[in-house]
């Protein structure tokens, strides 16, 4: 029998499907018949699932003796499914878990309205991605040439959101190239992909192109996991800062005229009903050293709080000492910040 030490710790909780083959883990406290009206999704980042993201099972516990739980989602995109995923199937799926967890807590209070319990997304990372998509995006997304299936459905409002790291995978992969020891080689493998991404085909339905494995690994992408030309050209978005590509949100050359189409487009979908958190890490090893983290939120602030959406000024901000998915210092300011953000909505 293998030794307490060789494994994780246990979480108590219960596994909701909230759609066909797409679950999301409720964190519930070990005293039962708390009543717990409001609710927290958290959604991940590339290559993230249940427990990958050290700050979550501590975060639920700092929440117990509250009226909020922690929702860890699972998406399609999900672990190694986000070399084929995208944004816009992201929020759909993100829409489906908001339906049903609001008509879940409101089975658990008969009588009482299902407006009742408050509903909040946490993304950390690409989940900053989908945070942001969500919120500014038209609704339901539009019909694009690869939907693989999507519904577009409308997606419901919701009362909060915060997101944590959102660093740009366009900077980031840059930063990389550029600080390897061989920096030439590993740009002529980026320009050999993008080519190689820009020359699949686009116009047979449900069907995309899978890069070459070997060479998408050289970029520091995971090596197991299949990533389609039409994810990396999203990702490292190699027309921008002109003309950026769906993931390409968080990047410091953006335009003003860009930030205004995404931060400022929140206030005008009306998704959100409250103020936005923005958390960045001040030590995110995935940001390159020349970002200038604190300009850049208030460039996002202006954006965003020009379109009409609240921006929290209490508690959003560069967390000292945090790296980027916050697994050493600066993870009770996180959770302190996210615990005032939750009470004040």
């Amino acid at each position: 029998m293998a030794s307490s030490s060789s494994r994780g710790p246990s979480h108590n909780g219960v596994l909701h499907e909230y759609a066909p083959r797409l679950v999301a883990f409720e964190f519930t406290p070990p005293v039962e018949g708390v009543n717990k009206t409001n609710s927290l999704l958290f959604v991940g980042g590339l290559t993230d699932g249940f427990c990958t993201v050290p700050y979550v099972s501590k975060l639920a516990k700092t929440l117990e003796n509250t009226d909020w739980s922690v929702f860890s989602v699972l998406l399609s995109s999900s672990y190694g499914g986000w070399g084929v995923g995208s944004l816009d199937r992201d929020v759909e799926e993100l829409g489906q878990c908001v339906r049903f967890i609001r008509d879940l807590k409101a089975s658990r209070q008969p009588g009482a309205p299902s407006s009742a319990g408050k509903i909040a997304i946490m993304g950390h990372s690409t989940g900053s991605q989908d945070v942001l998509h969500y919120l500014y995006s038209p609704n339901p997304v539009p019909h694009k040439e690869f939907d693989f299936g999507l519904q577009h459905m409308v997606r419901p409002e919701l009362d909060g959101a915060i997101l944590q790291a959102p660093a740009s995978d366009r900077q980031g992969l840059q930063a990389i190239i550029e600080s390897s020891l061989q920096p030439d080689e590993l740009k002529k493998v980026y320009d050999d992909l993008v080519t190689f991404a820009k020359e699949q085909p686009y116009t047979e339905p449900n069907s995309d192109a899978i890069l070459p494995m070997n060479l998408t690994a050289r970029l520091s992408y995971p090596a197991d996991t299949p990533l389609s030309a039409r994810r990396f050209l999203s990702l490292v978005s190699p027309e921008s800062p002109g003309n950026p590509s769906d993931d390409d949100l968080f990047s410091s050359d953006l335009s003003d005229k860009r930030l205004e189409e995404t931060f400022g487009a929140v206030g005008a979908q009306g998704l959100l009903k409250s103020k936005i958190l923005f958390l960045y890490s001040g030590e995110d090893e995935y940001c390159p050293d020349w970002v200038d983290k604190v300009e850049l939120l208030q460039r996002w602030k202006r954006a965003t709080e020009a379109g009409g959406a609240k921006w929290d000024y209490e508690n959003s901000g560069v967390i000292a000492g945090a790296s980027h998915n916050v697994h050493g210092d600066g993870q009770q300011d996180l959770i302190d910040r996210v615990l005032r953000y939750l009470q004040s909505i």
